[in-house]
């Protein structure tokens, strides 16, 4: 809802501030006097675009600031997709500057015109101008529609939403899948031959150390041979082979062992050395038996180095990566390979969502239009009481197609649009093609009033709904913005008393001269002031006891 509107040196205004509340607010005023003027403030407010024109004579830039409070979840949203911080109060700035500038803010952070506009039609709709009218936008006429009988609409939509999702996600994945199907066959293939290469090996566990080792043992082979034999001999075979002489050591010991506790350990250490001598000795002529080969016996060896340190190179720094790889690839080609079951069984699984989609798209269509016949009636009821005496409101269905395939949304298959006849003989014109704001105003009245209760917008502006009505009609207009106000702040320019007398706060548009200028001002009115301004619009400038009598009359039948 609007809280307080403040101008500066906006076309006649200079200074200006308004504040608004719950409930009818009525804008009367002398002709010329700026009550357009104060519509399109509140627009600029709104998001329309700048126009320099309306900067006051003499003035560098123009100012107005709108303070707003909103409880509503898409606005929250829409702020927060804008690193815009959520307040139930939006301070709304705007500023057009001579030169052609214009700057936009809300709570003091800049925001685009684009989105200023976007995000406050969720707060107000203006009626008359043709900015802000949802009415005239088709692609609000569905959701109108669905409010209208939201019970029974509503149910159907949510499973529409749900099988849309479910849809366009499996058909998403389907075009993934067939985007990615050159790639994918590249990519198989290029594995298939790396996992080829590397199975061909046969490649084993650090077989690369053993390998390396075998490769140094055959490089030394001699030196190796001479050693293990030497050694051997030394030990084992020479008439004062080191394990006889360890064995005569420890045969002295043994003698004066009981002497002394020293004597036995060392005594018996003696022995432990010389029985791991003779414990090895079937190792020790095993290894220098075994050793056997020739230089020969290395290009083999060299060659499967070589081709695992190719792989070695190409996957990892050690064989335990090439295995690793190996598996990996393995698991890789199973995913791939997978692919073309998963794209058969998606597009298996998109047929039977489609067609469970279009059942449901079906029934929703089907309660729509039940609900929409049933709403032509009553907003043609409605337009007849507001004085379109030939009015046939139709509610036209069409389904969206691209070629011969039907088109899905997540609201279902339909397109909707309000066609209206005003007079006889003519043929339905989309709302839009209806020149007359007067007209438009009264149509969106007679649609609000039927809606009012489901309606998403707190903030309804008429203007020029009093164009080519009088007498009943304009009461009848007064009572049902009265309604509507009952669940709206409703705001509406006037010159009809009729209308007027059913306002809860009532505003007068005033002309001042001074300094050779002319300035806007604007009154909240109290009670006797409302009856002077309801008796000025009934009989003119000159206000007599009869005006002011019959303008009694409105207020109290207004109240009734």
């Amino acid at each position: 809802m609007l809280n307080r509107l403040s101008i500066k040196d906006f076309a006649i205004i200079d200074t200006l501030s308004l504040d608004f509340h719950q409930g009818f607010h009525i804008v009367t005023g002398e002709t010329g006097a700026g009550k357009s003027i104060l519509i399109e403030a509140i627009s600029l407010a709104l998001g329309s675009r700048a126009d320099t024109t309306l900067i006051r004579s003499g003035c560098t830039k123009s100012t107005v600031e709108l303070t707003v409070t909103v409880e509503d979840a898409l606005i929250d949203q829409m702020l927060n997709d804008n690193d815009l911080e959520q307040e139930s109060t939006l301070h709304i700035f705007r500023e057009i500057q001579a030169g052609g500038k214009s700057f936009c803010r809300i709570n003091g952070s800049p925001v685009s015109v684009t989105f200023l506009n976007r995000l406050c039609r969720r707060i107000a709709d203006i009626h008359g101008q043709y900015d802000h009218q949802s009415l005239l936008d088709p692609d609000n006429h569905i959701h109108l529609v669905d409010d209208y009988d939201r019970s029974s609409i509503g149910p159907l939509k949510d499973v529409v939403a749900l099988q849309y999702h479910q849809y366009s996600r499996t058909k998403r994945q389907i075009v993934e899948l067939k985007d990615g199907a050159a790639a994918r066959e590249r990519t198989l293939d290029f594995k298939r031959f790396e996992l080829d290469e590397i199975e061909k090996a046969h490649v084993l566990a650090e077989e690369d150390e053993h390998l390396e080792q075998r490769l140094r043992i055959l490089k030394n082979l001699e030196l190796i041979r001479q050693s293990l034999t030497d050694s051997y001999r030394l030990i084992y075979e020479d008439a004062d082979a080191a394990s006889d002489r360890l064995r005569k050591s420890s045969k002295h010991l043994e003698v004066i062992a009981a002497y002394s506790d020293e004597y036995a350990t060392l005594s018996t250490a003696l022995d432990d050395c010389y029985y791991r001598l003779e414990d090895i000795q079937g190792d020790f002529r095993n290894l220098r038996d075994a050793v056997e080969g020739s230089s020969e016996d290395m290009d083999p060896i060299m060659e499967r180095l070589d081709l695992l340190d190719k792989l070695k190179r190409k996957h990892g720094g050690s064989l335990n990566d090439v295995l690793q790889y190996r598996d990996s690839l393995r698991i890789d080609l199973q995913e791939i390979e997978s692919k073309d079951m998963t794209l058969s069984a998606l597009e298996s699984e998109l047929a039977g969502r489609a067609e469970e989609l279009k059942q449901s798209c079906d029934r929703l269509t089907a309660a729509r239009k039940q609900a929409a016949a049933r709403l032509e009636k009553e907003i043609e009821k409605e337009l007849r009481e507001l004085n379109f005496k030939d009015a046939a409101f139709t509610i036209a269905f069409y389904e969206p197609s691209e070629g011969s395939e039907r088109i899905f949304s997540e609201n279902g298959a339909d397109r909707i649009e309000f066609l209206l006849v005003t007079n006889l003989g003519e043929t339905p014109k989309p709302l839009a093609k209806i020149a007359s704001g007067g007209e438009i105003s009264r149509i969106m009245l007679a649609i609000k009033t039927i809606l009012g209760d489901y309606d998403r917008i707190p903030t309804l502006i008429f203007d020029e709904i009093d164009s080519g009505i009088s007498g009943v009609t304009a009461s009848i207009v007064g009572k049902k913005l009265k309604r509507i106000a009952d669940n709206h702040q409703v705001i509406c320019i006037t010159h009809l008393p009729q209308i007027a007398a059913y306002s809860d706060h009532h505003y007068r548009i005033y002309k001042e001269t001074g300094n050779e200028r002319v300035t806007t001002k604007i009154s909240l009115l109290d009670a006797d002031a409302k009856r002077i301004e309801i008796a000025r619009l009934l009989g003119g400038m000159t206000i007599t006891e009869t005006t002011l009598r019959n303008a009694e009359e409105l207020i109290d039948l207004s109240s009734g």
